[in-house]
């Protein structure tokens, strides 16, 4: 008898608590996980978090830890260290994506718990089994799958709103992403999972393109708190339940280019993701669904427009960048193991180098790219309209 292999999926966390004020009630669900726990954020974000976490974390041995500026592996290195010197049985991450991503990793290679505690609404990270690692500059350099979600994820609507304005708006664009991206990625799969993983994608991205703009003009009424939502919780809920299936393809991939310069770490990672988005809209327009690559293109440009999501280079600060830059950050997006593959069709560096500065519509491209970057348009005509 033969017996199919199926993938093991982390889809979700051991437990979720949320609410406004929540983490001072948090204490006895910490603290039945460790006794000792290393409390790993950055500088900034463990001041402004620590009124919120003091009832938390009452009575319990904890060391503060920073992850530095990224999650690296130099700064994993210390962490460890630092760990293991305070005998830590439990790791808590506060703050961010790379503040939850070195948390998470670390309690991976410690074999330890961990808590997630997001500060902002920027990423899923939270959520997910995965941590993103860094060069200590910044750039980015591979994702390492865990094996289980967070034991604990905490989300207290009081101390995400101590966060600026900006990280919300990086969050919807990351989240966005899990439509544009899962419903290439997934193929024309017919398994449960993977079907209801993509057609919760869809509903993510309706619950954004409903709700955001309320929103901002609200922070910490209700239809903020279901963006919160929607961008901590469902957006991991997608890539807990699709797996492999529902990866991230080109935006994600233009991201992880954008982070070999320099130039681009002012920018969130949701941003840039946004920004990846309409380059792989750009891209697909080469393909058989020409006009609904277009037309989801188009919708996304109204959509940015009032949200404050970037349209463009010039909008991430890239407008100066040169052409070497651009063709550095397009081969990293194209290299061997790319998630770039995994469209249906293959795309060498100059062709994406032509539709990351084509994302806006053709009578608004000259008034945003220096002419020395038309020559790339020109050697690509397939994505000149």
């Amino acid at each position: 008898m033969t017996v199919d292999t199926l993938p093991v999926l982390a889809v979700a966390p051991a437990r979720v608590m949320r609410g406004a004020g929540i983490l001072a009630q948090s204490q006895a669900a910490i603290a039945a996980l460790g006794q000792r726990p290393l409390l790993i954020g950055g500088n900034h974000t463990l001041a402004v978090a620590a009124p919120f976490l003091a009832p938390a974390l009452a009575d319990l041995a904890v060391k503060q830890a920073s992850y530095r500026s990224d999650c690296s592996e130099s700064a994993l290195t210390a962490l460890k260290a630092t760990a293991q010197s305070h005998q830590a049985d439990l790791i808590i991450g506060v703050g961010g994506g790379k503040a939850l991503d070195a948390a998470k990793l670390l309690a991976y290679q410690l074999r330890l718990p961990v808590v997630t505690i997001p500060a902002s609404a920027a990423t899923c990270a939270a959520w997910t089994a995965l941590s993103n690692v860094y060069s200590d500059q910044g750039a980015f350099l591979y994702d390492v799958a865990l094996e289980r979600c967070p034991d604990l994820l905490i989300l207290d609507y009081d101390l995400v709103l101590t966060a600026p304005q900006r990280t919300l708006i990086a969050g919807v664009g990351d989240a966005l992403a899990k439509w544009y991206e899962a419903s290439v990625s997934s193929g024309a799969s017919d398994k449960a999972l993977i079907i209801a993983a993509v057609q919760q994608a869809r509903i993510l991205r309706d619950i954004l393109f409903q709700k955001t703009a309320a929103a901002l003009q609200n922070p910490g009424g209700p239809d903020w708190r279901e963006v919160v939502d929607a961008s901590v919780l469902l957006a991991g809920v997608i890539g807990g339940l699709g797996g492999a299936q529902c990866r991230t393809v080109a935006a994600h991939a233009v991201h992880n280019g954008l982070t070999q310069l320099q130039a681009s770490h002012g920018a969130l990672h949701g941003e840039k993701v946004a920004y990846g988005i309409l380059v792989q809209l750009r891209l697909e327009e080469m393909g058989p669904k020409t006009s609904l690559a277009a037309t989801a293109r188009q919708q996304l440009l109204q959509f940015y427009d009032p949200v404050g999501l970037p349209k463009s280079l010039d909008d991430l600060g890239l407008g100066k960048i040169s052409l070497a830059e651009l063709r550095q950050a397009a081969q990293f997006a194209c290299r061997e193991g790319s998630d770039i593959h995994h469209l249906p069709f293959t795309v060498a560096p100059d062709c994406l180098m032509a539709a990351m500065v084509s994302t806006l519509a053709p009578e608004m491209r000259s008034a945003v790219r220096p002419i020395s970057h038309s020559e790339i348009l020109e050697a690509t005509p397939e994505l000149t309209p």
